[in-house]
């Protein structure tokens, strides 16, 4: 059935105007600086030169790359000292969370 609905749709274009520009996108996860790219609809005004070419650019801060379930290092990140605060409110008893160095 998906065969004959590919070969009937095959050669026909998408209809103009109406659909999101689908293109090749560079994410910098700026945690650990790292770049890699994929495609996307995302809408960005930043642009970088990577490996010779220039790419629309959207900044994450976590990637697979950064993230601790696919690194298996735990990260804590802290903003504006929320982390030093709670610390100090509440000491470090009971805390089984260790900053990675």
């Amino acid at each position: 059935m998906l065969i004959g609905y590919l070969t009937h749709f095959k050669g026909k274009k998408m209809k103009e105007g109406i659909h999101p520009d689908y293109r090749d996108v560079v994410f910098h996860d700026v945690s650990c600086d790292f770049k890699f790219i994929s495609r996307s609809t995302i809408q960005t005004r930043d642009k970088i030169e990577f490996e010779g070419k220039e790419y629309p650019l959207v900044k994450v801060e976590v990637s697979s790359e950064s993230h601790p379930f696919y690194t298996g290092k735990h990260k804590i990140v802290d903003t504006a000292g929320r982390v030093e605060k709670f610390r100090q409110k509440f000491g470090k008893v009971g805390s089984k969370t260790q900053a990675a160095v």
